[in-house]
């Protein structure tokens, strides 16, 4: 299996620490509002990548954080609950928005059930356990307004700051930066710990005998959950290209302070922006779509995980509504090709029949060369329409149900819950056979027209008829 290390920079053979077991840290959502369609990307690829660890052999132990504080929550629960206390409305504010970012999940084929997710203030004992060491160690410092990470302290113990992405001399700067978010053009000494600000919400915090009752800054949250669940270093460390810099040099400048090993994970797997019109999908932008838009115009949720599957990873994803119209026609005809199964004909053996034994190692080896999820999507359309064509053989089933399954297990397209016809369109399908077979066309036609009434197209083909389900 090889995969892209956005560390090394280039496409490497994947070895995990344990030979038979995979720790992976996926940063989750900060949960202040529903994420757009851009967000949920990087968490169908994350849970692609999961996928096809399993297919390979590996456990998987898998950890997504969820922030539930920062500038944006405390920001977004002081103007949605103003009238309860702050610990209290951030609460209320980021239970709500967790429990929709889930269902996002759960709607896009995302298994969730298989993560540990991590609240960030779960862990604020652990941060402030990591915040201390680095003062210690002198990696840190107190200000007026909090703790702050030395940049020019870490570059001078031999560290580089710059591991994921290069970041020129020039661009160095000693001042320092409170926005959990900031310009990613320039290097700023970053917030490790604030100090409370009137009507935010607080945790005490005493430090050599001073009184730092605050919060934490964003990117001490992910270096202490992910050390604390998976210890350092772990495998994988998997997020949107919009979180390499600054936030994920920055959990590595953290973490690996003071540590003889400068390794936080072994690989980082960074997905591509989505863009919409051109431009990356995002907030500030205020050019974004969430899922329940695309579910108000009628689309299924999966066709969006299919337009997503569509684009290399590493490659920007092209949001339309003619993108993600064509996504669920593509759908629609691998879901063709899966209700075949209800349909086999009697075994022939004649020279149209379509070997099937190998096709899931076939799709199993193909994204296993750094997770190529578009050429899996053409391997199996090129399956669907041969199988489409020559049709499914009794003694196929076992092979073709195996595959339906592989392909379940590592795209999560959910083919193998297309459902039988009832006995009723069965017989209609009978009924509408035989009028053709009398040439009595306009019987024929009535009926095709009552299938299509409950979405069941037929394809007439040369040993009979073939359904299935239309929008």
């Amino acid at each position: 299996m090889k995969i892209y290390n956005s560390l090394t920079k280039k496409i490497e053979d994947f070895h995990p620490l344990d030979n038979n077991s995979v720790n992976l840290y996926s940063c989750g959502p900060t949960v202040y509002a529903q994420i757009h369609l851009g967000n949920l990307s990087s968490f169908i690829y994350a849970d692609s990548l999961h996928r096809l660890l399993v297919a390979s052999g590996f456990k998987v132990n898998h950890i997504m954080n969820i922030t539930d504080v920062d500038d944006k929550t405390i920001k977004a629960s002081q103007t949605e609950y103003k009238e309860l206390e702050p610990k209290q409305a951030l609460h209320k504010l980021t239970e709500h928005y967790e429990s929709i970012f889930k269902r996002d999940l759960s709607l896009v084929g995302i298994k969730h059930d298989h993560y540990e997710f991590t609240k960030a203030t779960a862990y604020i004992e652990q941060m402030q356990q990591l915040i201390e060491q680095l003062l210690r160690n002198k990696f840190a410092y107190v200000a007026d307004d909090g703790v702050y990470f030395s940049i020019k302290n870490y570059q001078a113990s031999g560290k580089v700051y710059g591991q994921l992405s290069d970041i020129p001399k020039s661009s160095n700067s000693e001042a320092r930066i409170n926005n959990d978010e900031y310009d990613k053009a320039s290097i700023h000494d970053f917030a490790l710990w604030k100090k409370v600000k009137a009507n935010e919400p607080s945790w005490p915090f005493k430090l050599n005998g001073q009184d730092l009752a605050g919060r934490p800054g964003w990117h001490i949250e992910c270096s202490a959950m992910s050390t604390t669940k998976l210890g350092q270093p772990f495998d994988i460390h998997t997020g949107g290209i919009d979180l390499l810099f600054p936030h994920h040099e920055n959990e590595i400048a953290q973490s690996t302070a003071g540590h003889h090993n400068p390794v936080l994970a072994n690989y980082f797997f960074h997905n591509n922006y989505m863009l919409i019109n051109n431009q990356k999908m995002s907030k500030s932008l205020d050019n974004f779509i969430n899922l329940k838009d695309i579910i108000a115009q009628g689309f299924d949720p999966l066709a969006f995980r299919l337009l997503v599957l569509q684009s290399h990873y590493r490659s920007q994803a092209h949001f339309s509504w003619e993108n993600l119209s064509a996504a669920e026609n593509r759908l629609l005809d691998l879901r063709a090709m899966a209700v075949l199964r209800w349909q086999p004909r009697k075994v022939t053996h004649d020279s149209s029949t379509f070997a099937l034994e190998d096709a899931g190692d076939d799709l199993i080896k193909l994204l296993q060369d750094d997770l190529n999820t578009p050429e899996a999507l053409a391997f199996l359309s090129n399956v669907s329409t041969q199988l489409q064509t020559v049709h499914l053989e009794e003694d196929m089933l076992d092979h073709f149900n195996k595959l339906l399954q592989t392909i379940d297990d590592l795209l999560g397209l959910q083919l193998t819950k297309e459902p039988d016809i009832t006995q009723l369109q069965k017989q209609l399908i009978l009924r509408r056979e035989q009028a053709r077979q009398a040439k009595d066309y306009q019987a024929a036609d009535e009926l095709r027209q009552q299938l299509l009434n409950q979405n069941i197209g037929l394809r007439d083909a040369t040993h009979g008829p073939i359904w299935y389900r239309v929008k």
